[in-house]
């Protein structure tokens, strides 16, 4: 089997030794990751790296070649014939899956379920995080994931565990949806209760999966935004970053 590809476009990347702390911030689903890892790299001029579009992508690949999900297997073969691209952008990633931009695709429900359940397989997981260490080695990064100050990056300088009640989560992801605001209320209150009911068996596969489970790193900084605004989360996380970067670390 040949060996699963993966690039990324910043060259700073490629340098073996940091120069530039790590910021990590994990969390479950519908937390608020991708937002407060894009606002914090735009804040300090960091890159960020949504190493959940790696799963993503694969996750795609895996739907367009009817693969099963839990046959660990056949998703290494599809890796080892996959080419992964990460291009960051100001407004986020840019990802394409063998040339195709697939950015919109990836945050699809179907996507986001697929990539749940092919990230618990060990050896796939093993190799995805090896391809993370290289994307951050160099450090001036902002990583989100789910494993990424236990697993990923254990050094990181800064790791913040970002959490919020599943109902509060799966409300937030559902006023993403095109047209839920218009939706009529019958619908919206059953699309509401699948939404969160999915969040509930995503957050359980995470936190139980043998391979990196999702777990806060035990010098993570636990934000719970169930009670925040959007701007209250970036603000009190924006001061931790600030003051870490103040005393050098």
């Amino acid at each position: 089997m040949s060996t699963p590809h993966v690039q990324t476009v910043p060259e700073a990347l490629s340098s073996p030794k940091r120069q530039r702390p790590i910021i990590a911030i994990d969390g479950p689903a519908g937390a608020g990751k991708s937002t407060l890892a894009a606002h914090l790299a735009r804040r300090f001029g960091f890159l960020n790296l949504e190493t959940g579009a790696m799963y993503r992508a694969l996750a795609l690949k895996a739907i367009e070649n009817d693969l099963a999900f839990d046959e660990e297997a056949p998703l290494l073969a599809l890796a080892g014939k996959t080419r992964i691209a990460l291009e960051p952008q100001v407004e986020g990633n840019r990802v394409l899956l063998d040339g195709m931009d697939v950015s919109r695709r990836i945050r699809e429900a179907d996507v986001t379920s697929a990539a749940s359940q092919i990230s618990v397989h060990p050896r796939l997981r093993a190799w995805m995080v090896a391809e993370q260490r290289v994307l951050g080695r160099a450090g001036g990064v902002v990583m989100e994931g789910r494993d990424i100050g236990t697993a990923v990056f254990p050094d990181a300088e800064v790791k913040i565990f970002l959490d919020a009640a599943p109902e509060v989560r799966g409300n937030r992801r559902y006023r993403q949806i095109p047209g839920a605001q218009t939706a009529a209320p019958q619908v919206s209150e059953a699309a509401l209760v699948d939404l969160v009911r999915a969040m509930r068996d995503r957050d359980e596969r995470d936190r139980n999966r043998t391979e990196s489970p999702l777990k806060p790193a035990a010098d993570a900084i636990i934000v719970d935004s169930t009670s925040l605004t959007l701007e209250q989360v970036l603000e009190q996380v924006e001061q931790i970053v600030r003051t870490h970067l103040e005393q050098g670390l």
